[in-house]
């Protein structure tokens, strides 16, 4: 009920009837006065008035589940969500979810994590209360060496809801960082368990980096957050609801098409590497070149320094400008 009730009194232009939320839940008066009661000890400034009704202020920089619900525009994705205060590691508390059978959709997010990773091992520190530590369970009925392109949904989704919850440019690093002025903000991280022919489940870790002010060591020369660009704080929620409600969008055509043939052309216009001097670094070689984005299967189609086009599907990729390469 407090969810629907939040998302009742952001949505109105005015004060809402006791009567009307009454009639709304098939409560009580005083349940209804019970449910304000809550969320003003919860941190919601809601003004009440006699005759009137209720009027939302103001609301705290919250993640918890029935903050993020009451943003969400989703039949699935994210409705059934977890907020833990600290955990070590959120990827790893949906893995054991997913293998007690939890629900494709399922999300769960904590405001401090002790362990988290990132690619290739690297540690992925998320202090408390500042930014966004969210996993998310997914079970597609697709073939699992199409899983790893889920990747590049997500970072199309949070692009997506940080272009539109702050109007910074956030553009895509192939394959999975998101950047705003030429700093990291946000990494993710894909994980699955498999058959051979069958995925079990894919758990897509996220971090981004919202309200933290300062990074040290060598993170501050790669690392930015999107207080250092704004100036203020951002609600971390109304994030969280906004990239849900565009991966299911781009989940649904995933799905149909089990590649990114008909999404290809989106992500290139948001990815910074279109159009740039790239070096790509494998593990047999490194080299330079161009591109212009990636292929129907999420493959960065890179044309080296001495005309041959290749497919880059795995590797580091640098591009000029970006993390100390220029």
């Amino acid at each position: 009920m407090r969810s629907e009730l939040l998302r009742l009194l952001r949505q109105a232009d005015d004060y809402v009837s006791g009567q009307q939320l009454c009639s709304r839940f098939g409560v009580s008066r005083t349940a209804v006065w019970k449910a304000i009661r809550q969320l003003q000890e919860a941190g919601y400034e809601i003004d009440a008035v006699n005759n009137r009704g209720y009027r939302l202020l103001s609301a705290p920089n919250l993640l918890t589940a029935d903050e993020i619900r009451s943003r969400l525009c989703t039949s699935f994705m994210g409705q059934n969500c977890i907020c833990l205060n600290s955990v070590d590691s959120t990827n790893n508390y949906v893995k054991k979810l997913a293998e007690d059978g939890a629900e494709e959709g399922t999300l769960v997010l904590a405001e401090e994590q002790t362990g988290g990773k990132g690619r290739r091992g690297r540690a992925w520190a998320t202090p408390k209360d500042k930014n966004i530590a969210m996993s998310l369970l997914l079970r597609p009925k697709v073939h699992p060496a199409h899983a790893s392109q889920l990747t590049l949904l997500m970072a199309m989704a949070v692009g997506k809801a940080i272009r539109s919850c702050t109007g910074l440019e956030a553009g895509i690093k192939w394959p999975n960082d998101i950047v705003v002025n030429g700093r990291k903000v946000c990494g993710i991280l894909t994980e699955m368990n498999t058959e051979v022919d069958y995925i079990n489940y894919v758990v897509i870790g996220t971090g981004i980096n919202v309200n933290q002010r300062e990074f040290s060591g060598e993170l501050s020369g790669i690392a930015g957050s999107l207080y250092q660009n704004l100036g203020q704080e951002t609600s971390r929620a109304a994030i969280v609801a906004a990239s849900m409600d565009e991966l299911e969008r781009l989940y649904g055509i995933f799905l149909q098409t089990e590649d990114l043939s008909a999404l290809k052309d989106e992500y290139n216009r948001v990815c910074v590497n279109c159009g740039h001097g790239i070096r790509v670094m494998e593990q047999s070689e490194a080299y330079t070149g161009t591109t212009e984005g990636i292929n129907g299967h999420g493959e960065l189609v890179v044309r080296k320094d001495s005309g041959e086009e290749v497919l880059v599907y795995a590797g580091e990729v640098s591009v000029r400008g970006l993390y100390g390469y220029t």
